[in-house]
């Protein structure tokens, strides 16, 4: 795709920001944030260093490799892909297109967790299905340092990444594995599942602007519900008694959520709203069979 910032003369940082936000207007939800983003990470300067520096003079090397992001942008590439970073729950994390690029609205399931972890005595064990670039269990982890966490992807790829962050962050009590789903923690049982699993069905149209992502983190099948239906029906055979299951979902699909928990036997089951008012998250507890004692016993706020 061509790009119409002018090359017959050294563009001013404010210019050259102006000419890639209009370029990015119609490929971008935040075109100005986007470009100042993809500006700041080749110049190593934070973006407010560019609104005092809006008069320098781009280097033509510098001018070259903004217009090729910004190419790359209106193609439909993730900012994150570009600047290989994306940060969650305030931690910096490295993406690659072996990973789904983490959203603000999983930072719920963060929360969520947090509040059940709370309630836990001794050391709680917590699972992550589908954890891709780690984010939900390296949040965790930084915040509950005392959980023992299994995070599980079936790409070895994204655990890989996972496990890069983790380095990075000086998180490495985290016990990475490969593995679909329960296949790689066949006889264990935990206090807490975590999962964001694929949730958009196969011929969403929405699917066309997240071609640059990995199909298998996105698509759960011809509905959308296949994965989420797998995770639920199998989670109670890995919970321990009064164990949560917590689940992200598409907008749309939270009465057809709580019905799989209700039918797969979990109770105390409730929808909780995303940063946008959206329903994302279910959340249900596993009671176990009768007279077993409960494991997080806070009961649902």
């Amino acid at each position: 795709m061509a790009v119409s910032i002018a090359a017959d003369r050294p563009n001013s940082i404010a210019d050259s920001l102006r000419s890639a936000a209009k370029d990015l207007q119609e490929h971008s939800s935040s075109p100005r944030l986007d470009a100042e983003v993809l500006l700041g990470t080749l110049l190593g300067a934070p973006r407010a260093a560019l609104l005092l520096r809006g008069e320098e003079a781009l280097r033509a090397d510098t001018e070259r490799a903004f217009r090729e992001l910004i190419a790359r942008r209106a193609s439909g590439v993730p900012v994150a892909y570009l600047t290989g970073v994306r940060e969650f729950w305030s931690l910096p994390l490295k993406v690659t297109p072996d990973v789904l690029v983490p959203r603000p609205e999983t930072e719920l399931i963060v929360e969520q967790a947090l509040e059940l972890l709370a309630a836990a005595d001794g050391i709680p064990a917590v699972l992550d299905l589908g954890t891709g670039s780690g984010a939900i269990a390296l949040a965790v982890a930084r915040e509950r340092p005392r959980a023992r966490i299994v995070a599980v992807d079936v790409s070895e790829a994204a655990i890989r990444v996972a496990r890069d962050n983790g380095g990075a962050l000086g998180l490495h009590r985290i016990d990475w594995r490969v593995g679909s789903w329960f296949a790689a923690v066949p006889d264990e049982r935990f206090d807490l599942i975590l999962s964001n699993p694929p949730y958009i069905a196969a011929a969403d149209p929405a699917l066309a602007a997240l071609r640059a992502e990995p199909a298998m983190a996105l698509i759960g099948g011809p509905t959308g519900l296949e994965q989420l239906t797998s995770i639920i029906a199998a989670a109670a055979s890995h919970l321990v008694p009064g164990g949560w299951l917590l689940t992200e979902h598409g907008a749309d699909q939270a009465r057809a959520v709580a019905a799989l928990y209700e039918r797969h036997h979990f109770q105390d089951i409730h929808s909780h709203e995303d940063y946008s008012g959206r329903p994302r998250l279910a959340r249900g507890r596993y009671r176990g069979p009768p007279g077993s004692p409960l494991s997080l016993n806070q009961e649902p706020s």
